[in-house]
């Protein structure tokens, strides 16, 4: 038997404030998304912003049904637009905010699992990493310079 560790690399930034100004207005749209989401059932919002190699800055927010599974998630709506109005388009970074109705959210919350994989397809599929930058509704922003740091043993069409 071989032992196999896995490291990955986060960058922490004390708040909105520290970040690159070009970051800032991005999680601004981001936040803005997160303002149009609609989660009546978990009271929990996310927005999305993703910002294109055409210049473009897309956003996307989570969207319920009272059949759950049916929802979408913020990160998921967002790339899913780009992929189909943009095809040819790159994805050079992405920003996601999201916060609960019933409690503060300081901490980064990062993509969930479904959400991690669909960003690798999109990932692998322009053969370029993804900067992906997450936080609450306030307080500490993590940064990782590729879905890889997330979402490290990933699977893709090279199994298929």
């Amino acid at each position: 038997m071989k032992e196999i560790k896995i490291a990955t690399t986060l960058y922490l930034y004390d708040d909105l404030d520290a970040l690159p100004k070009e970051v800032i207005l991005l999680m601004q749209k981001a936040i803005e998304a997160r303002d149009k989401a609609y989660a009546p059932y978990s009271n929990f919002s996310v927005g999305a912003a993703l910002l294109l190699d055409n210049g473009k800055i897309i956003t996307g927010s989570n969207q319920e049904n009272a059949s759950y599974p049916s929802g979408l998630c913020a990160e998921r709506t967002a790339i899913y637009y780009a992929g189909s109005q943009y095809p040819k388009a790159k994805i050079i970074r992405m920003a996601i905010s999201a916060g609960s109705k019933n409690k503060q959210t300081t901490e980064p919350i990062p993509p969930c699992g479904a959400c991690r994989q669909a960003i690798a397809e999109y990932e692998i599929k322009q053969d370029t990493p993804i900067e992906i930058y997450f936080m609450g509704s306030t307080g500490k922003v993590a940064k990782s310079n590729s879905l890889a740091n997330l979402l490290p043993l990933v699977f893709d069409r090279s199994v298929l």
